[in-house]
């Protein structure tokens, strides 16, 4: 069953995304907790119940020093009275003669339980008219007691109901709970080191940027995704070779039949009943051999070049220069420049696959380059061609399929298989200029 806690989503956005994060969360969570429990305890609980009994005790000495100044009344007693109760409970006593109380209660409060525990203590044992204030002196507590014939001034030492220990214990709680949460983040970090370095080659190598083996590193886990990654790479890289090899040697291969097929045509003498036949066989060849050419320069491309930072703009240029002098009508727009890593030999084989692909169907080509977000470029080739039909466009890419006018080929497949192999992807949409838009999204 699926919980759906109140401000989920609020919570999703808040936290942490990355794995060092939450687990860094998950240790810091409960150490707040355990601190908050064993805060609660020792200040809510213990340190109340004693702060309680020291005020009790204050406030029953100075009740038992009142109660004998009022059993034996008079300054020759209260002489007597005051030094010994300044001796036997440390606090010193003052009596203003003729003089009244203006305020009443606790005037000026203090940080913690200590000001409001005594005031309790005074309201519930003196039954007297009484101020009390923690500021009037560093380190004493004036407490003020309305009698018969005057004011009580008493200065008792603060120490004697503030323990003072709190802030120490605070501080200790804090100090360990920091240095256990950068502990733990230290281990944690070179926990989360290798599963980062593992993601970075998996995406890397997604993309087509072949990091090479990656060093395992933390926890067992950990280290065998790693090495089961470089196993796997390894498997890719060579069956990406030994593919690449047989198909261009296949390739290659056609070539000597395709040749021999050409000089076949050439010396045979053609009735004039044939000639149109003839042409056409020579028109497929040439095709033919166009693509195969198409393929060993894909192939041996396909495995030695590594993605490097390059100017895209650059490309676009050299690209549509290249399409202008075979008698293309060709419009560039491109930033001044635009550095995407990337391997240049096969980008510019795969945007002037698309160029000679618009072409062959339309009268004019548009290329352009744009920044789509700060994570990825995109390359547009527009062409005011026939196009062709949204339910058409997908099989565009198969190899050898037919395509905007009847044409086959590899230039569509080829290209997507390089964009891809980038990380990126091609789409076919309507174009602005009334034909057929591709549009190549490339990672930055």
């Amino acid at each position: 069953m699926h919980l759906r806690l109140p401000y989920q989503r609020l919570l999703k956005r808040v936290l942490p995304r990355s794995l060092l994060g939450r687990s860094l969360l998950m240790i810091l969570v409960p150490l707040v907790l355990l601190q908050a429990v064993a805060l609660q305890v020792y200040y809510g609980s213990h340190l109340n119940l004693v702060y309680r009994r020291l005020s009790d005790s204050l406030v029953g000495e100075i009740d038992f020093s009142l109660a004998l100044m009022q059993r034996y009344p008079g300054a020759v007693n209260r002489a007597w009275i005051v030094p010994l109760a300044e001796r036997d409970f440390g606090f010193k006593m003052h009596l203003e003669p003729g003089a009244a109380l203006r305020h009443t209660g606790l005037r000026r409060n203090v940080v913690g339980p200590m000001d409001d525990l005594l005031d309790a203590a005074l309201r519930d044992n003196l039954h007297r008219r009484f101020d009390m204030d923690w500021t009037y002196e560093p380190g004493s507590v004036r407490i003020r007691i309305q009698l018969a014939d005057g004011v009580m001034d008493i200065l008792a030492p603060r120490k004697r109901v503030d323990l003072g220990t709190i802030w120490l214990f605070v501080l200790w709680l804090a100090g360990t709970s920091a240095l256990l949460f950068a502990i733990a983040a230290l281990f944690m970090r070179n926990q989360v080191r290798g599963i980062r370095r593992l993601a970075d080659a998996v995406e890397a190598f997604g993309i087509g940027r072949d990091p090479g083996p990656i060093r395992p590193e933390g926890a067992v886990e950990v280290r065998r995704a790693a090495t089961a990654f470089n196993r796997m790479a390894e498997r890719i890289r060579r069956f990406l070779s030994q593919r690449t090899e047989m198909l261009a040697g296949v390739s290659h291969d056609l070539r000597t039949p395709l040749t021999r097929m050409r000089l076949a045509l050439a010396v045979m003498p053609a009735p004039e009943a044939l000639r149109d036949d003839v042409a056409g066989m020579a028109a497929d060849i040439d095709e033919m051999e166009r693509m195969i050419a198409a393929y060993l320069a894909f192939a041996r491309g396909e495995g030695a070049e590594q993605a490097r930072p390059t100017d895209l703009s650059a490309i676009l240029v050299e690209v549509a220069g290249a399409a202008r002098r075979g008698g293309a009508a060709v419009a560039l727009q491109a930033p001044g420049e635009l550095i995407v890593k990337l391997r240049p030999d096969a980008v510019r084989r795969a945007i002037t696959n698309l160029i000679d692909n618009a072409r062959r169907h339309a009268s004019h080509v548009a290329l352009a380059a744009t920044r789509a977000g700060e994570r990825a470029v995109q390359v547009t080739v527009d062409d005011d061609g026939p196009g062709i039909a949204p339910a058409q466009r997908e099989a565009a890419f198969r190899p050898f399929e037919s395509g905007a006018a009847g044409g086959t080929g590899l230039g569509l497949s080829i290209a997507r298989d390089i964009v891809r192999a980038h990380g990126g992807d091609i789409t076919l949409e309507d174009s602005p200029l009334g034909g057929l838009r591709a549009r190549i999204q490339l990672p930055v």
